[in-house]
C-alpha cells in the first residue's frame, strides 16, 4: 500500500473510461492490463509516456489507455512513433499495431527504425489474421491455414518477425503470449520500455472468432520460456537459430538484447529537445510563402 511519503502509480492510473469492444476472451486483454502494469511499475505518469497505434483491433487501445496518444493511418504506427521521440526523447514512446498493420504495409518502417535503432518500444498483438475486417490472411498466417482469403490453404511462406529484426540489428527482440503468467508478459513489455534503442514484443494472441488454428490451447501445448532453458540473449546469430522454431515447439523470451548508440543519440541537432528549441521564427507567412 502507497505511503503519503510515495504515491506511486497503478494499472489503474492509466485507464478511461472507454470500455473496450473486443470478442469475449481476446488476447488482446491481457496485453491491454500488461501493458497498463508495466507502465505502473515503472512508475511513468501519464504525461511521461506516449503511445502511437496503428489500426485493427489492436488499435483500439488508442482510447483505453491513458497517455499521450494518437490514432494513425494503416501501417503507420512507427513513423509517427520516431517523430514524437525525436521531437522529445524525455518521453517513453511506444508504438503499438497488429501483424497485419506492422508486417504488412509497415514491414519497410520496421526494419528502417530496428536498423537505425530509434528507442521506440514496438508491441505488436500478433493473432496471424487482419481480425478486425473478419478473418483474412495476414502476413503472418501459418502456412496452409484456411481464412476468407484462402479458402484452400494458405500458399504463403508466414512473415517471421523474429529473423527480420535480427537482420536488421534490432537491439532488442523478443517474444511474449497472451495466454502467459500475467506477470510474466508485464516483465518482459518492462523490460522492452527500459531497453535504450529500438524493442520488438511480438505478442502471440489467439484471435477467438477468426482463428480456429492458433488457439488458446494449441499455443499452451508448444510454448515454452527461454528463461527455463540455458540460453542467454547475447548471440545473434544462436538468436536466429531460435527464432526460426516454430510447430511442436514456440519459445518466448528475449531471444537477443545489445547495448550499441541510438540514431538520437548521434545527431548533435539534439543534443537539446526539439520542442524546446527556439525555431526564431518572426513572419511564418513569409515561411509559408518560401516553402509552399
Amino acid at each position: 500500500m502507497f505511503t503519503k511519503e510515495y504515491m506511486g502509480t497503478t494499472g489503474k492510473d492509466f485507464d478511461t473510461t472507454y470500455a473496450p469492444t473486443w470478442c469475449p476472451g481476446c488476447g488482446n486483454y491481457a496485453i491491454l492490463n500488461a501493458i497498463k502494469a508495466a507502465l505502473a511499475d515503472l512508475d511513468l505518469k501519464n504525461h511521461e509516456v506516449a503511445i502511437s497505434y496503428g489500426i485493427g483491433c489492436a488499435g483500439n487501445m488508442n482510447n483505453l489507455i491513458k497517455t499521450y496518444g494518437i490514432h494513425t493511418l494503416h501501417g503507420r504506427s512507427l513513423p509517427v512513433a520516431e517523430g514524437i521521440k525525436l521531437s522529445n526523447r524525455k518521453l517513453k514512446v511506444i508504438a503499438i499495431a497488429g501483424d497485419g498493420d506492422a508486417f504488412g504495409i509497415g514491414a519497410n518502417h520496421f526494419i528502417q527504425l530496428a536498423r537505425r535503432n530509434i528507442d521506440v518500444t514496438y508491441i505488436v498483438c500478433d493473432n496471424h489474421r487482419y481480425s478486425l475486417t473478419t478473418g483474412q490472411t495476414s502476413p503472418t498466417t501459418d502456412l496452409g491455414d484456411k481464412t476468407k482469403t484462402s479458402l484452400y490453404g494458405n500458399i504463403e511462406e508466414p512473415f517471421n518477425p523474429l529473423t527480420l529484426a535480427l537482420a536488421s540489428d534490432g537491439s532488442f527482440v523478443s517474444r511474449g503470449f497472451a495466454g502467459m503468467a500475467p506477470v510474466k508478459l508485464k516483465n518482459l513489455i518492462k523490460e522492452a520500455i527500459n531497453h535504450k534503442g529500438f524493442s520488438l514484443v511480438d505478442v502471440l494472441l489467439p484471435c477467438v472468432t477468426f482463428n480456429d488454428l492458433n488457439t488458446f490451447p494449441w499455443y499452451i501445448k508448444r510454448v515454452y520460456e527461454l528463461d527455463a532453458t540455458k540460453y542467454r540473449p547475447n548471440d545473434r546469430n544462436k538468436a536466429f537459430v531460435k527464432a526460426q522454431e516454430w510447430g511442436d515447439k514456440i519459445p518466448l523470451g528475449v531471444f537477443y538484447k545489445s547495448d550499441r548508440l541510438t540514431y538520437e543519440d548521434q545527431q548533435p541537432q539534439l543534443t537539446k529537445e526539439l520542442v524546446d528549441q527556439d525555431l526564431h521564427i518572426s513572419n511564418l507567412s513569409q515561411l509559408m510563402d518560401e516553402f509552399v
